[in-house]
Order: structure tokens, then C-alpha cells, then sequence
């Protein structure tokens, strides 16, 4: 099957389109620019309560295509008082569907950013030195605007599926996930699909001069698993030191659990992915991956991969923390002293076991730890033959034919464990790429390539109609 590299849409899809880019790029490409900047520009953390603004602009984009009231559902949730809002949208099947359902995944919301400490204004989509910058460039907005320019693009072709096509987007997959959770029970009880696809996981690995070494396929993901860790105390005042004082018992606590290293984990799907990885992965970390594939006791291999974030997260649990707060008076001494320590848990390991780890590690008697979230532990998937070939088929329209397809587990939470955890094989297959040196989501000034933005939009446009039936 031949694919065009951006098919032309109506000049009623140009009409909101800036003029500053319009002779630069196809018409498609520019409309999917012209999303991706509105959707950045919409604060979706929580707090900021700017979901159903996201939510009100994607509707109106999809009805200006021609998809009407009977294929959007909007539905409200409350997460810790606030309200956020899922979004779900139908391409319908062509008469009766021939096939099961596809459930598609993205969500709206971001971890939040704090102007005063990035270099640009994060709520602005910034074009400067080859790439987008801007909170949720590449978690997950892209993933959002990606299946959402693509439903339009195969509405105004007029494209007839042979199944339902279903986009849901969640509000809060960064926090409660509470709008994540009803959406697959919803998926569950009322569609059924054949398997879910995830745009917030999965796509191109880089090397540093933007070659594609490898396309990743999510299939696993580690339990994520936040914990509040508290060391209570009488205090008093500060002119009156004590020798139990609560931040440096905190403090002693978490330099106990920063050196702690957990067990080295592996599973048949991080061994082949290390292995195949291996292989594209230039110098000794490469050759770390390939000598852990092969012995995974290999602590020399183990000791590299440890120490590049990289790969840390596929050799087992890891629990970091990540917020403080301590004492009440800068002149007393403190009562109480708190950290968040989130974990990463490797398949298998459980909640708890973590939990009496740390409990162990602190080695305080006093130290009392709180389970603050409350997700789930989710089984691997299978990789459905028709999914990983209509992937190498978009993989060769876009000139990377033979390019290594890699499965592998994701060290970070999104919305497809609670689909796993249903019963669905859920992969992540994004459609972006991204050098080593370019993983910003969460953190300060995140950033997309341009090069990736545009060279995936034809991605998802090419596996919808390879597994839709389209011609």
C-alpha cells in the first residue's frame, strides 16, 4: 500500500491556521501545528483547573471536521475537589464493522511548570534551534494532537473503516487518573475492543545526530507507587536543641534509602529488549545491554546500566524521593518532617514488599510510611502480528524500512496499565522520536524536535487505515 506524506485538507481547516507558516508546510501539517500550539497553550496541570478549556477547543476542531455530537462524549470527574473531564471520540465503522474495536490512548493534563524557572514561557509553543519547547511538547500533547489531527485528516478523505476507531483521552493520567480509571471501565463494559493502542508510549530511539537506532514498542510497564514518610517529634524551641530532631532523622532516612540498591530484576521481554537494543546502541552502554541479555548477573554489565538513567529502570524497583516539607516556625524546632518517595516497581515485586523494604532500609523505629496512591499492578501484553506489521509498514513510508522493532517495559505509569489490568493488550507505539539527551517531560524547558513532530504525523494516519481496512 502506497502513502501519501500529507494529504491536502479543505481550506475550511485552514481558516484557523496562522499565516506565518502557511507556505511552509502542507496543509495538514500545518493544521496539526496550529493544534499542537492551542493545546500547549492550555495550562492542563492540575490546580489550574484548564482541562474542559483543552476539552471545549478539541471539540470544537472536530466538529468544524464533520464529526458530530453521536461520536464525542464528553464526561466530568472530580480529582481532589477539582474538576477535570475525559474525552472520547468515534470514527465509526462503515456499515456493520468487521473487526473489534481499537481503543486509542493520549491524555491532556501535564505535570505542572513554573514559569519563573524555565528559560522560555512554558505555555507557549517556542520554535527555536531545531525544536518546540513548551510543557507537554512531548508528554503528552503531542500524543493528543497526533490521533486527533488524524481522525480529521481521514474524515476529510472520507476514509471508511471496517471497525469503531475510538480516541480516549484522559484529564488526569499525571495525577488521580481518576478520569484514566472510568474511561476503561467504560472501554470494558461498553466497547470490547481488540486490543488498545498508546500514543504517550513507545516511538523512535536517537542517536546524537538524530539517526534512528530502533523503533520501541511498549508492552509492559512498572507499578507506580507514591509513599509520604514521616518522622514525628516533640519539638520545642530552637534555642534548646534536641537530639531528636525530625528533619535529621528524615534526612538520615533518605540518604539510607538513596544508597540502597534494590534486586536486580529482568523478565523475558527486558531481556530481548536489552538484547535488540544492545545491538543499535553505540559504546559501552551498548555493550552493557548486550552483555546483560546474554548474563544477567554480569555485574560489570549491571554497574553500567545502573548508572545511566537510561536503563536504570528496566534492572529492577527504584524509589527516589521527591518532595520535603518539615517544621512549622524558623524558630522552633521542627514536630514533624515529611517526604515523598515515589517507586518505580518492577512487575511482580508488589506494593508491599516495597513498602517493608523501605521501612527496613530507614532502619527508624519512629518512621511511619503512608501509601498515597492508589494504582494498580499491571500484566504484560502480547504484541498482535497485525499491530507490529501495519507499525514496520509506517516505519518504511518514512524511509526507516528494516529499522529494529523492540519491545520493551516502560519505567514510567500511563494510562494503559489500567487497560492491561482489564485484560487488553495494550502497546505503546508512539509516533516521535527523541535523542538521549532530549528527555525533558517533567522537567525543566521539554522540548520536541521539529524533525520528530513532523516526521511522525504521517504514523498513526498509516497504522489506523493498515489495521481499519482502508485502501
Amino acid at each position: 500500500m502506497t502513502f501519501k506524506p500529507a494529504l491536502l485538507i479543505s481550506a475550511a481547516l485552514l481558516l484557523s491556521m496562522p499565516s506565518a507558516f502557511a507556505q511552509e508546510r502542507t496543509a495538514f501539517e500545518q493544521k496539526a501545528r496550529s493544534l499542537y500550539e492551542e493545546a500547549v497553550a492550555v495550562r492542563t496541570a492540575k490546580g489550574q483547573g484548564k482541562v474542559p478549556e483543552l476539552v471545549d477547543y478539541l471539540v470544537s476542531e472536530l466538529k468544524a471536521a464533520g464529526f458530530t455530537d453521536a461520536d464525542i462524549e464528553v464526561t466530568d470527574y472530580e480529582n481532589d475537589g477539582e474538576l477535570t473531564q475525559g474525552l472520547m471520540v468515534w470514527y465509526r465503522a462503515e456499515g456493520e464493522a468487521a473487526e473489534k474495536p481499537i481503543v486509542l490512548l493520549a491524555h491532556m493534563d501535564v505535570v505542572d511548570a513554573l514559569p519563573d524557572t524555565w528559560e522560555r514561557y512554558p505555555f507557549d509553543l517556542i520554535e527555536e534551534d531545531g525544536y518546540f519547547f513548551g510543557r507537554g511538547t512531548a508528554d503528552n500533547k503531542y500524543g493528543v494532537v497526533s490521533l486527533v489531527a488524524t481522525f480529521m485528516r481521514l474524515k476529510e478523505e472520507g476514509f471508511q473503516s471496517n471497525r469503531d476507531l475510538v480516541i480516549a483521552l484522559s484529564g488526569d493520567e499525571e495525577t488521580g487518573m481518576i478520569s484514566t480509571r472510568a474511561q476503561a471501565e467504560y472501554t470494558a463494559e461498553n466497547i470490547d475492543p481488540a486490543y488498545v493502542l498508546n500514543a504517550d508510549a513507545g516511538g523512535l530511539t536517537l542517536d546524537m545526530d538524530g539517526k534512528a537506532l530502533l523503533y520501541g514498542v511498549q508492552g509492559s510497564e512498572k507499578t507506580y507507587a507514591t509513599f509520604e514518610l514521616t518522622i514525628s517529634n516533640p519539638g520545642g524551641h530552637s534555642s534548646a536543641p534536641r537530639a531528636d530532631n525530625a528533619i535529621y532523622e528524615l534526612a538520615d532516612v533518605l540518604q539510607k534509602i538513596e544508597a540502597h540498591k534494590f534486586p536486580v530484576m529482568h523478565s523475558p521481554l527486558t531481556l530481548a529488549s536489552f538484547k535488540s537494543g544492545g545491538a543499535q546502541t553505540p559504546g559501552p552502554l551498548g555493550a552493557a545491554m548486550l552483555a546483560f541479555a546474554e548474563n544477567p548477573e554480569d555485574e560489570a554489565a549491571i554497574a553500567t546500566l545502573r548508572a545511566d538513567p537510561s536503563t536504570v529502570g528496566s534492572t529492577g524497583t527504584t524509589c527516589v524521593a521527591t518532595m520535603l516539607r518539615a517544621g512549622h516556625a524558623e524558630n522552633a524546632l521542627p514536630q514533624r518532617a515529611t517526604a515523598t518517595v515515589n517507586c518505580r516497581i518492577f512487575p511482580g515485586v508488589g506494593i508491599d514488599a516495597t513498602e517493608k523494604t523501605l521501612k527496613e532500609v530507614g532502619g527508624n523505629e519512629n518512621l511511619k510510611i503512608k501509601l498515597i496512591s492508589d494504582l494498580v499492578e499491571s500484566p504484560e501484553s502480547k504484541l498482535p502480528d497485525d499491530v507490529m506489521a501495519a507499525v514496520n509498514t509506517a516505519l518504511a513510508a518514512r524511509g526507516l524500512e528494516g529499522l529494529p522493532v523492540v519491545p520493551h517495559m516502560s519505567s514510567g505509569g500511563t494510562d494503559g496499565m489500567f487497560y492491561r489490568n482489564l485484560g487488553y493488550d495494550t502497546l505503546g507505539i508512539g509516533g516521535s522520536g527523541a535523542k538521549p539527551n532530549d528527555t525533558f517531560a517533567h522537567g525543566l524547558n521539554e522540548r520536541l524536535s521539529v524533525d520528530a513532530f513532523y516526521g511522525g504525523l504521517d504514523h498513526w494516519y498509516i497504522i489506523l487505515k493498515e489495521l481499519a481496512g482502508g485502501e
